[in-house]
């Protein structure tokens, strides 16, 4: 991480946002989702705006703003290629997956939106998966423009207090443990954020498929 934010923050400020943004909006209107989740690259832009290369507020409107137009992009293309865009080699190994996220969006509409934004596969594929469903847009547009609010200003701040924890402990007891430091919070805070929501989709699948025999 830190390395990265070496390379982002040796460019003009532009230029950050842009690479960021792009990051961000690839995740949902591309899948790029599935090879870097888009909260890295929010994460990131929040430690750069700790060390001033960035500003903390057009970060944040630059994260918030691309989430929510390359969800609005993945809509599209759903709506558009409809079942077709589920039939890509890259998405039909995620065959199980992509059923419990159906399954969501049949329960909960555009609930499913805003649910979805906080878990990484289900973030990439949600906005397609509305537009195959012919979710109305401004039903989709309301709950995606929330989601991307929360987790846009929810990670890019992740990072900033993430970044100023660096600082502190970097000008006592050197860089490396520094980093040890911010790495253990970024990742513990992370995983503790996906395992929670694992175990709540979990326990919806136990209620919706009871198991035994009768």
């Amino acid at each position: 991480m830190r390395t990265v934010t070496d390379w982002l923050g040796g460019l003009s400020g532009p230029v950050v946002y842009a690479v960021v943004a792009a990051l961000v909006f690839a995740e949902d209107a591309l899948f790029f989702g599935f090879v870097l989740p888009g909260e890295t690259a929010a994460v990131l832009g929040g430690v750069l705006a700790h060390q001033g290369g960035v500003s903390l507020g057009w970060i944040l409107v630059t994260v918030v703003g691309a989430a929510v137009l390359g969800d609005s992009v993945g809509y599209e293309v759903g709506r558009r290629l409809g079942p077709r865009v589920l039939e890509t080699k890259s998405l039909r190994r995620h065959a199980d997956r992509i059923g419990r996220a159906q399954d969501l969006i049949r329960r909960r509409g555009p609930a499913a939106v805003l649910l979805g934004r906080f878990v990484a596969f289900f973030r990439a594929l949600m906005p397609a998966l509305a537009g195959v469903s012919r979710m109305p847009y401004r039903r989709f547009l309301l709950f995606n423009a929330l989601g991307g609010l929360l987790w846009g200003v929810g990670f890019v701040l992740l990072g900033y207090f993430a970044g100023a924890a660096y600082t502190r402990v970097e000008g006592t007891v050197g860089r490396t443990a520094a980093l040890v430091v911010a790495g253990v919070l970024v990742v513990a805070v992370l995983v503790h954020y996906v395992r929670g929501h694992r175990g709540e989709h979990a326990r919806e699948k136990e209620r919706g498929h009871p198991g035994g025999d009768d």
